[in-house]
């Protein structure tokens, strides 16, 4: 019985002791995983996927542990020698790459101070390497949220002492001021255990402006007498710019008719005279960047196509001689530029126009036609670009437009929403498709099966806002102010030619 009783104890101390030993690899691996949580958090230190695998390695020997004790040594040696060789490889990421890595790695971009919109953009990365170590990873820009790379990524593999430059295309899709604050580096340990992510802070601005590629499309349609290829149509003046200024060499584009043959063969050259508009005229431009701009289509809002187009205009102005100003505002004045004439005016309403942007308030339209009256004393055309969509709206701005009438020569822009539109006229197109259809030689379908009731409601609903729409635009020509009712994505074309009519009857 004693023996019996003897065996039992030492079987018990045994089984404790096994017991406690099966817990051993799983503790061992909680002290591994603790430095690396310590340095994923302190210091951005970070395993790769072999790390992991050598992790996983232990993890199989642990189980074959738990059912055989004699894996015990094995195990103990394995785990030994992944905390050794993690640890000496993470020090030497970490001290070869310099604890201060702003003093061991140099980062400098070159990047244009202005671009257009959706209009890459040529941007190089300049990585110095001073460190002791072979950098060897991959980096990015920082790219706003409204930016997009090609490429995004760059490889980097950058001996000590040495440096590597890395070009890639940067894509506006917003126009405004963007800062570019840093560079992202990832940079692996020698034995590729670790990545370590380095920010470095660059800093550089770059101010996007809408594509003026337009601007440089209508000089060389206008050099080339087809302003008509965009839609811009040609208005018979009434009276001609009879003033004579000066003589001047013949160039091709000259109308023979202005040809000054007595000076032409004193000079023994061609000779044309030059004239000046009788009067220079002044064009205020008033963008409403309240809620009823906010809209959007094809990416773009409703005041950037208001923007686009004024810009357009007032290009056209200033080359035929006249002044052009701008007023932005919502519930409060955001910009204001006086009106000027000559070429640099055109740099000062793109810098007071390209960083405005539709707000979610309600514009105050009193202030912004305070602000016209205190300050433009004199007779304009007055261009204000907005939205309607309902009775209180529409009648702030017909009073105030039509206040102006007398003192100055108002416009107003009203942009259509094509969606509207698109509604209204759902019936009438299902109607067109079925009528298709059986010219195709299909067999007839009613047509109450070419369109469910919803639509119909929808177009019902779309069809009586826009007969209100057309009562509201009536009225304001009624009350003498000219009116412009265009598509966002097409203003350009029908302002232009209002601006070119205004002139050619000399309202002004």
């Amino acid at each position: 019985m004693l023996f019996d009783l003897a065996q039992s104890t030492i079987t018990s101390e045994v089984g404790d002791e096994l017991q406690w030993l099966s817990g051993l690899p799983w503790l061992l691996l909680f002290l591994l995983s603790l430095p690396l949580i310590i340095a994923a958090y302190r210091t951005r230190v970070f395993p790769t996927g072999l790390w992991a695998s050598l992790l996983g390695v232990s993890i199989v020997i642990s189980v074959l542990f738990v059912f055989s004790p004699q894996w015990l040594v094995v195990l103990a040696m394995v785990d030994g020698l992944i905390f050794v060789v993690t640890l000496i490889d993470f020090l030497l990421l970490w001290w070869g790459s310099g604890r201060r890595h702003a003093n061991g790695i140099d980062v400098s971009r070159e990047l244009p101070r202005t671009g257009s919109l959706r209009v890459p953009l040529d941007s190089t990365l300049t990585i110095r390497n001073r460190t002791s170590m072979r950098l060897i990873g991959e980096f990015c820009d920082d790219l706003p949220e409204q930016f997009t790379s090609e490429p995004m990524m760059h490889d980097l593999d950058l001996a000590p002492g040495m440096e590597t430059t890395a070009r890639s295309q940067l894509t506006a899709h917003r126009r405004g001021a963007f800062n570019l604050e840093r560079c992202y580096l990832r940079i692996n340990s020698p034995l590729r255990l670790w990545q370590r992510q380095i920010t470095i802070a660059v800093h550089d601005r770059v101010n996007v402006y809408p594509d003026m590629k337009q601007l440089s499309d209508y000089a060389m349609l206008a050099r080339t007498n087809r302003l008509s290829l965009i839609g811009v149509r040609r208005t018979r003046r009434i009276g001609q710019d009879s003033d004579f200024e000066r003589l001047r060499d013949y160039t091709r584009d000259d109308n023979y008719r202005h040809i000054d043959w007595r000076s032409t063969a004193r000079r023994n050259k061609l000779t044309v005279r030059q004239f000046q508009s009788d009067q220079s005229q002044r064009l205020i431009f008033m963008l409403d960047c309240g809620r009823m701009m906010t809209n959007q289509r094809d990416g773009y809002s409703l005041l950037d196509h208001a923007l686009n187009a004024s810009l357009m205009m007032a290009y056209v102005a200033l080359q035929q001689g006249d002044s052009v100003g701008m007023i932005c505002f919502s519930n409060k004045i955001h910009a204001y530029i006086p009106p000027r004439g000559g070429a640099s005016q055109m740099n000062r309403l793109l810098q007071a126009g390209f960083d405005q942007f539709p707000r979610m308030v309600e514009s105050r339209y009193d202030q912004a036609f305070l602000h016209l009256s205190s300050r433009c004393k004199r007779r304009s055309l007055v261009t204000l670009i907005t939205n309607v969509v309902d009775e209180v709206n529409s009648a702030v701005v017909g009073d105030y437009l039509s206040n102006l009438t007398g003192t100055h020569l108002p416009l107003g822009v009203l942009l259509r929403d094509r969606e509207m539109f698109d509604a209204a006229d759902a019936p009438h197109n299902a109607a067109l498709a079925a009528t298709a259809s059986q010219v195709a030689g299909e067999p007839p379908r009613p047509y109450t099966e070419t369109i469910d009731d919803f639509t119909m409601y929808r177009a019902a609903a779309a069809s009586d806002i826009l007969l209100w729409r057309e009562q509201v635009l009536t009225g304001l020509r009624h009350r003498g102010v000219l009116v412009v009712d265009a598509f966002p994505d097409e203003l350009t074309a029908p302002l232009v030619n209002q601006y070119l009519e205004v002139k050619a009857k000399h309202l002004l």
